[in-house]
């Protein structure tokens, strides 16, 4: 304790004394590398994490569940299983659902593509990460299927065939035989092809955030997506957990199951597939998206410390004297080393825990920050607009960072995860305390003798 005192004293010592004379500017600008390192990490994940982590909760939150099951029986030899998940306790959620692939054409006559999703009526109270994910504005109605005859399309959907709430869309199915409508005028489409028309009325029109949904998505009630498609005996299960991570854990309990494995010897029922399994492609370019900026961006640590260590470097070849004289009065190498690594410490600590608290109190206010760069931005191109009116030259428009007529967002998103803002924080300590330490390996080079003889 008492070596450790001393070469404190001796460290402060050299940090006050280079204050004073005015020679410790590249401690500083060190300094403020990792903050702004520290900083534009962590505000740069932040907002990457809250548009990734959007987009795959809307992923599985409405598409894909954290378990799905395939042809899953409609018939009472799936209920006590269906009944049996339900109860384990990491489920939230069993809802039993189909998919169509279909044709969707507004009183226009215009058409779209869209996936037509079968859910119970009751679907928003059984499963509320769903009903989260879903929003209805203004006089947008609701999630409303009691109707067999009701449809909920998606807002950019709706927009795109020109109708509103209480129109009337026309549905047409597709299958891998041909054409197949339910209730509805038919007209023939060719050798071993029928269409049909189903005529459904608007009952809600949702906004969930995510393009895709709200473009090519319908909702519509279960029985009536068996009268549509035609196929009444089979049918999906998807499962929502109370945390996405344990999907494993659960199949392996399902696969467990004597209802589960009274079904499969059967060939009743396949195995289920996690969340992980779909879109599978989208989630690697995410996270390799993730890992190159946080590479591209980490950079800056490599450049700081380059710089801290050159700057130890010069500070032992300036007090080679000093250290020779401690290294003559018993001191070891490492303790001489430790009191050039403490300017390391306090740079690397003070730079990484500022920028940690910037960072965070920006990404925490991410859309009042922006705001206040789009008002300064906007105030400057006012101004270069006022000097070119003068001139009768006309100016730039306004800027926005985010605008909705490019991007389909209302707000910018943030999401912090604690273990990655440990990470960048050791990031930028670690690199200013390594390179203060391996520019202090020139210690070991000093002969007391030598020096003190030359003096």
């Amino acid at each position: 304790m008492a070596s450790l005192r001393w070469i404190g004293f001796i460290a402060l010592r050299y940090i006050s004394r280079g204050r004073r004379n005015r020679s410790s500017a590249s401690s500083i600008l060190a300094i403020l590398g990792i903050l702004t390192g520290v900083l534009s990490l962590t505000v740069i994940l932040a907002v990457m994490n809250g548009f990734q982590l959007g987009f795959i909760e809307s992923i599985v939150e409405i598409s894909s569940y954290h378990l799905r099951f395939e042809n899953f029986p409609a018939d009472g030899s799936g209920k006590f299983l269906e009944e049996k998940i339900r109860s384990l306790p990491q489920v939230a959620a069993v809802v039993p659902f189909r998919e169509i692939q279909g044709i969707v054409r507004g009183k226009r006559e215009e058409q779209q593509a869209a996936v037509i999703r079968c859910l119970p009526r009751d679907a928003p109270a059984r499963d509320s990460g769903f009903a989260e994910k879903l929003t209805f504005e203004g006089r947008q109605g609701g999630f409303f299927l009691d109707n067999p005859n009701s449809v909920v399309p998606g807002a950019e959907l709706a927009r795109r065939l020109g109708v509103r709430l209480g129109d009337t869309i026309s549905l047409v199915s597709l299958s891998g035989d041909g054409l197949f409508g339910g209730a509805g005028e038919s007209t023939d489409g060719g050798e071993g092809e029928s269409s049909a028309d189903s005529l459904f009325t608007v009952t809600g029109i949702f906004r969930s955030g995510f393009y895709e949904y709200d473009l090519g998505w319908a909702f519509i009630s279960i029985d009536s997506g068996a009268a549509l498609s035609g196929e009444r005996d089979r049918l999906s299960l998807g499962i929502k957990l109370k945390s996405r991570w344990q999907d494993s854990r659960v199949l392996e309990q399902i696969l467990r199951l004597p209802e589960y494995a009274a079904l499969s010897a059967a060939g009743a029922v396949e195995a289920p597939k996690p969340w992980r399994d779909y879109n599978r492609a989208f989630y690697g370019a995410l996270r390799t998206e993730k890992l190159m900026m946080f590479i591209l961006v980490g950079l800056i640590f490599i450049v700081v410390g380059l710089n801290i260590f050159q700057a130890q470097r010069r500070s032992v070849l300036e007090r080679r004297e000093e250290i020779g004289l401690l290294r003559a009065m018993g001191a070891t190498d490492v303790a001489v080393r430790l009191i050039f690594v403490w300017d390391g410490f306090v740079i690397g600590l003070s730079g990484a825990a500022f920028g940690t608290c910037l960072g965070l109190l920006i990404a925490s206010h991410i859309t009042v920050f922006f705001n206040i760069l789009e008002g300064l931005v906007n105030a400057a191109i006012d101004l270069v607009n006022l000097v070119l009116s003068v001139f009768g030259i006309s100016g730039a428009g306004g800027f926005a960072v985010f605008s909705p007529a490019i991007f389909y967002i209302k707000e910018i998103p943030s999401r912090v995860i604690p273990r990655e803002v440990a990470l960048i924080f050791l990031f930028g300590f670690l690199s200013a305390l390594l390179a203060a330490w391996f520019a202090s390996g020139r210690v070991s080079g000093t002969r007391p003798a030598e020096v003190l003889r030359c003096e």
